[in-house]
């Protein structure tokens, strides 16, 4: 398994490291990966859970250096296109809110999420990184994807390997670190939330 960060994150309970240890930067190194790679990233995250067994996930990828690649970039904000261009590949993951037309999937975007966890933890025991972005286009985006009004844009992915913090902006660089998170009290409630 990657171990590219010292554990500086502590779990308050016995949970398997690679929970921990996992953690999105965005400084990307000029290794490059391949497109057999990509598709162990997606087989996993094909392996998800989901509602019914529907799974309603769908994934769009571009390998740097492939034109896909580029068109992805280009449905980034700024914000985002300014580090995830050195990604060695990009994933937009896309759910189906109805297979029949008249039935809701309720949980397409939570299942869609389960996927993704799949696809990261995949990543993660490669050796790779992925760093999950809700920072889209997304009115552009389903016309130039060819999504229509059945599937919904989540979110995209930049996969590759960890590169050197300096690569990055300045005040990226404060911030490449592996993020605390809020206390399971702030977020778990028995019964009712409280």
């Amino acid at each position: 398994m990657a171990d590219t960060q010292p554990a500086t994150r502590q779990a308050n309970h016995d949970i398997l490291p690679m929970f921990t240890q996992r953690w999105s930067p965005r400084a990307f190194s000029d290794e490059a990966v391949t497109e057999e790679q990509i598709l162990t990233l997606l087989e996993a995250a094909r392996w998800a859970p989901s509602a019914s067994n529907l799974q309603p996930w769908r994934f769009i990828y571009g390998i740097k250096g492939e034109p896909e690649f580029d068109t992805l970039l280009s449905l980034l904000i700024p914000f985002n296109e300014g580090w995830a261009k050195r990604a060695a590949a990009l994933i937009f993951v896309v759910s189906v809110k109805s297979f029949d037309g008249e039935r809701p999937v309720a949980s397409h975007s939570f299942d869609a999420g389960s996927a993704f966890m799949s696809l990261a933890l995949q990543a993660y025991s490669m050796g790779l990184v992925a760093h999950g972005m809700g920072g889209l286009e997304f009115e552009k985006a389903p016309l130039i994807l060819g999504l229509n009004e059945n599937l919904k844009l989540e979110a995209g992915i930049a996969i590759g390997y960890q590169g050197d913090p300096a690569t990055l902006s300045e005040s990226l660089q404060t911030r490449e670190a592996p993020s605390t998170r809020q206390p399971l009290s702030a977020m778990a409630f028995k019964g009712k939330l409280g």
